[in-house]
């Protein structure tokens, strides 16, 4: 096993992980993705999500939180609802009205001289 591992460059422990599954099953291959937790919003939390959205598209997260555990009886943190909005197609992004007074790197950024400064200097 060590030198497999030095001649593939691998730890000592993948050479022996890889062997003892070759072993168990005939094959080196990965096992499938166990899994994970489920989701807590499903396709009835986010359906019961989305009227509440429709109906008042300016609320916060914290306050779609609430109106949905009132509504639904699903408690879920902001970042559960984040989520739902982005699968539902409403990304929680500012839009395009909110954008910055002055273009980023413009004159007036701090740190940096006007061209009518610049040309003064000596």
């Amino acid at each position: 096993m060590r030198q497999l591992a030095a001649r593939f460059r691998l730890s000592l422990s993948c050479v022996r992980d890889l062997l003892t599954r070759y072993h168990a099953t005939g094959d080196v291959a990965p096992q499938p993705h166990g899994g994970g937790y489920p989701a807590k919003l499903d396709a009835t939390g986010l359906e019961a999500l989305r009227p509440l959205v429709h109906a008042t598209p300016d609320a916060t997260l914290q306050e779609l939180c609430t109106r949905l555990s009132t509504t639904a009886h699903i408690t879920v943190s902001p970042a559960t609802i984040s989520r739902a909005l982005t699968s539902l197609g409403r990304p929680r992004k500012k839009n395009f009205s909110r954008r910055r007074a002055r273009a980023a790197g413009g004159p007036t950024t701090k740190g940096r001289l006007s061209r009518k400064r610049q040309a003064a200097r000596p």
